[in-house]
């Protein structure tokens, strides 16, 4: 029972010594968020639609 007291503990001390993010800090890190997940949402769609196009061009080609 020790241990989880103290891993209890621990994670105390750590939100104590956490400090809230700057609204302009947050939202900048949204931003390059959902840019990075743009860009692998688009990478996807165009290796998607390029396999699309030599699946349908090998079938009927």
């Amino acid at each position: 029972m020790a241990v989880v007291e103290r891993k209890i503990t621990e994670m105390i001390q750590t939100l104590r010594l956490a400090k809230k993010t700057s609204r302009e800090d947050y939202s900048q890190h949204l931003r390059l968020v959902l840019m990075g997940m743009l860009a692998v949402g688009g990478l996807a769609f165009v290796i998607k639609l390029i396999a699309e196009y030599l699946t349908f061009g090998s079938r009927f080609g």
